[in-house]
């Protein structure tokens, strides 16, 4: 399924031509995309929002500002993997050119930083007037991708140019260029995510308070942009795209040789799983009976991290992930040196919502070259572009 996972936002115009979106919805939803509504108060006139809110799945945004409340079309628009506006009326053409911003659909194509494609729709004569030519070819040049309009009978009774092109070819077009020009076509992406589980006695084992909510949303997004993912957990009760080969392993030894071997292969290794530094040096081979103290004699595993670091080659992109408490910027120079990383992930314990077991997450991106970014708390989904984004501007 070529859109599974794909943030799809869909921009209704008011023209005849809306009354087909709906159809177009499915497509997008049967082929996996998650996708969100945002219409114009005109659009209303043509298709219900409660239609294209029960097919989509989610809320349809047509107002900037609801009981005395702003709604963020900037999240909206930083959360599209594509824009797409169908049907696109001459009217909306126009503030797309000139940066008439009056709606909320306008805004969140202003806030936008996904490709666009757009679907004109307009009569005869206003598709032939120099203003609609004109506009057009502005629209191209500045990127957009338009698709059509197609030759027809016009809502008018006319017949020529100026028919939306049908819900199926716009999905055609998208299916194309995600499946074409994704960034990571072509490469082999590792990641690990969860905790490990170091076991003591055939009942008890030590372990952390990892999810592997992290690396899940990072091997979606490689997956997104076009990867072949392989993805080694550690234990979890996520699930993940079928597309996404997936390994499950236990502990820490486990993880090391499913590592070293996909490794081989691959072009970029991601390493959010928190494995354990230490596990039991004596494993009890029968349940460690309750008789007063119990002292557990621990030995170091073997540093996953820094073992692909030393075996990296040129080509190869390494990402590594600093959890820390204390002094974190400069524990996580030094693991990058050390580990011989590309970039690290530095987050904090100290920072609410980040971390273990939360759908947020609070990261700081330190490069080879010392470059320091920071981020504000924002859903794992998120971040996780941001990793996979840092990953394809070093490696374009």
């Amino acid at each position: 399924m070529i859109l599974r996972g794909k943030n799809i936002v869909l921009g209704v115009t008011g023209g005849i031509a809306a009354y087909k979106i709906p159809m177009l919805v499915r497509l997008l939803r049967k082929e996996g995309a998650n996708v969100k509504c945002v219409i114009t108060e005109e659009t209303k006139r043509f298709v219900s929002p409660l239609v294209l809110d029960t097919l989509s799945g989610n809320r349809v945004e047509s107002k900037l500002v609801e009981n005395d409340q702003w709604i963020d079309h900037v999240h909206l628009g930083k959360w599209a993997d594509a824009f797409v506006i169908a049907p696109l009326t001459a009217n909306t053409m126009s503030k797309m050119v000139s940066g008439h911003c009056d709606n909320m659909l306008m805004a969140t194509y202003m806030s936008c930083e996904a490709p666009v494609w757009v679907a004109p729709a307009m009569d005869l004569d206003m598709f032939k007037h120099p203003s609609t030519d004109e506009n057009l070819r502005w629209l191209e040049s500045n990127g957009i991708n338009i698709i059509g309009p197609e030759a027809g009978e016009l809502a008018s009774g006319l017949v020529g140019k100026g028919r939306m092109t049908e819900p199926q070819d716009i999905f055609d077009a998208l299916c194309e260029y995600f499946d074409i020009k994704g960034p990571l076509k072509g490469k082999k992406v590792l990641v690990t995510a969860g905790p490990t589980y170091e076991k003591i006695d055939p009942v008890r084992y030590i372990g952390n308070y990892s999810s592997g909510k992290m690396g899940f949303a990072i091997a979606e997004e490689a997956l997104n942009k076009g990867a072949q993912v392989t993805l080694i957990t550690g234990p979890t009760k996520l699930s993940c795209s079928s597309a996404i080969e997936r390994i499950d392993v236990e502990s820490a030894e486990q993880m090391l040789n499913a590592c070293l071997e996909s490794f081989k292969e691959a072009d970029i290794a991601i390493k959010a799983a928190a494995v354990a530094d230490y596990r039991p040096k004596v494993l009890a081979d029968q349940k460690i009976k309750k008789s007063g103290d119990l002292t557990l004699e621990l030995e170091k595993t073997t540093d996953i991290l820094k073992t692909l670091g030393a075996q990296k080659k040129p080509f190869q992109t390494l990402v590594g992930f600093a959890l820390e408490t204390n002094n974190e910027l400069e524990y996580a120079q030094k693991k990058l040196e050390k580990k011989n990383l590309d970039f690290i992930v530095l987050n904090s314990l100290k920072d609410e919502g980040a971390g273990f077991g939360v759908d947020t997450n609070k990261i700081t991106i330190v490069d080879r070259n010392n470059k320091i970014d920071k981020f504000e708390l924002k859903p794992k989904p998120e971040v996780a572009k941001i990793i996979i984004d840092k990953i394809i501007e070093l490696k374009p």
